[in-house]
């Protein structure tokens, strides 16, 4: 499993129901992308749920790098995203673990990212295991549709990554709408760590 996300931070007065209209319109071209676990389009809007921006920022869980590779630089998708917003940085982590919460069969209408470095000298396999832990006591919260865990080993940063039914607690670091959900494989990615 690989996790991936790219924010495109949009200028303060920009007009979201643009990008409303981007996932409505073309959010379905995913829904059976080989490879793809699950892409969700979020958002950011400045002023809601404490955000300071505005921003698009979809965030995907890869069953497989080829299909990460066909949509990047494959002709798969990105190409859009580059020719109507220039080329972002792309966050990618190695996935460690996918938990699915008691609100898996409803739509999510929320998500949230919390992100924690690894202090310098931690052992990064007990930081995992107990970052494992923590993400299945999470996982089985009120309203929680599915909890990822990744971790970025050049940065020694763990990433949380949770679908919500409705909303995020005001508690989560960053807060973000769901426009649309695309899960073409999400059941194949299987529940626990991923090794």
């Amino acid at each position: 499993m690989y996790a991936m996300q790219y924010e495109i931070t949009l200028p303060a007065d920009y007009d979201m129901g643009i990008i409303r209209n981007r996932v409505a319109t073309r959010g379905h071209l995913l829904d059976d992308f080989a490879g793809l676990g699950l892409k969700a389009y979020l958002m950011r809007e400045r002023g809601v749920d404490g955000s300071p921006v505005n921003q698009y920022a979809p965030f995907y869980l890869w069953h497989a790098v080829d299909g990460m590779n066909r949509f990047l630089w494959g002709g798969g998708g990105f190409q859009g995203i580059v020719a109507d917003f220039g080329r972002p940085s792309v966050l990618n982590w190695t996935g460690v673990a996918l938990e699915r919460g008691p609100a898996n069969a409803t739509v999510p209408r929320a998500a949230s990212r919390h992100t924690e470095p690894l202090p310098a000298g931690a052992d990064p396999v007990g930081a995992v295991e107990r970052a494992l832990a923590e993400l299945a006591d999470h996982a089985v919260g009120a309203g929680v549709h599915s909890a990822a865990l990744a971790i970025n080993p050049q940065h020694w940063e763990l990433t949380r990554f949770t679908l919500w039914e409705n909303e995020s607690p005001a508690t989560e670091e960053k807060r973000y709408q769901v426009l649309h959900l695309s899960t073409p494989q999400l059941a194949d990615l299987p529940a626990g760590r991923a090794w």
